[in-house]
């Protein structure tokens, strides 16, 4: 049924030949206008001037994109559904408050018509023609207005029942349509995302384990960087104790060198001290000696 409606919409729009584009415009996707004219069998030319003539009216949307290799454009078109019965319903309306005030003035005014031409007149313009017709001369007669009003009720419920049904298909696109933009929602094909999230999944996967490799390495070298460090606190630290090792050696080596000289030293000392006193005992002993001989000798 809605297929049938956007027909009418495009037919009212740019005439009845063109509403099997239709079936070749999407309502989700844009649809390329080289196949659109391809599948109508109709040139581009053709083919945009149709889809120019919808779109002035709001009714079809577009998108363009540049091709690298040619450096034209390309229009890619979808058509707006929700607007398309937006459109419709207002042309309804207009044509029942057209035929109510057909109904009305029918039921309240008197018409005349002459027979032979077939021409309808109402009661001012009859009075202004006396009631004779100007191409045949032939004398106005007092048309039946039962079975027009008739046909105008018919068609009046034609109207209001398609009326029911726009407002219907379009009370169904209100409730799966964006409040933002007003486009109609479309299912999601979620085998699609479902892929994508998979492959992300395994990218994701992949560069962490190349992140925890890296990682890994890392650790790995600040450990054997720690244990260089640690060997080399630990090397110094057995360079100073092998320094401070061979100082205390030499140290001691020089206590000892010095006691060894200091004690050999102090009893010669005594040894040349006993010597000298005693020489000096003998010395003065021999003076004592002499100064007696002396004395002697004088005596």
């Amino acid at each position: 049924m809605l297929k049938n409606f956007l027909k009418e919409v495009i037919a009212i729009v740019v005439g009845k030949s063109s509403e099997e584009i239709v079936d070749l415009l999407d309502e989700e996707k844009y649809v390329n206008e080289f196949i659109i004219a391809k599948k109508l069998d109709l040139t581009i030319n053709q083919t945009r001037n149709i889809l120019y003539k919808i779109s002035d009216s709001g009714l079809v949307s577009s998108i363009r994109k540049k091709d690298k290799k040619k450096g034209w454009y390309t229009y890619f078109w979808k058509i707006e559904v929700l607007k398309s019965l937006e459109f419709l319903r207002e042309i309804i309306l207009k044509n029942l408050n057209q035929l109510k005030n057909q109904i009305k003035s029918r039921e309240t005014k008197r018409f005349y018509v002459c027979e032979r031409c077939n021409i309808e007149f109402n009661e001012e313009n009859a009075m202004l023609h006396d009631f004779t017709c100007l191409e045949c001369g032939n004398i106005f007669s007092v048309k039946d207005n039962e079975k027009v009003v008739k046909e105008f009720k018919k068609n009046e419920e034609k109207f209001e029942k398609k009326l029911e049904m726009v407002n219907e298909e379009n009370a169904m696109l209100h409730d799966f349509t964006c409040l933002e933009c007003g486009n109609i929602f479309s299912v999601k094909d979620n085998e699609k995302v479902v892929k994508e999230f998979k492959k992300n999944e395994e990218k994701f996967e992949k560069k962490l384990e190349m992140v925890n490799e890296e990682i890994k390495k890392e650790k790995e070298k600040i450990e054997k960087a720690k244990q260089k460090e640690l060997k080399k606190q630990e090397q110094e630290k057995q360079k100073k104790r092998k320094e401070a090792k061979k100082v205390a050696e030499k140290e001691k080596l020089k206590a000892r060198k010095t006691a060894t000289r200091t004690k050999p030293i102090k009893k010669t000392k005594i040894k040349s001290l006993k010597k000298k006193i005693s020489s000096k005992k003998s010395v003065k002993k021999k003076i004592s000696k002499k100064n007696t001989k002396n004395k002697s000798r004088k005596r």
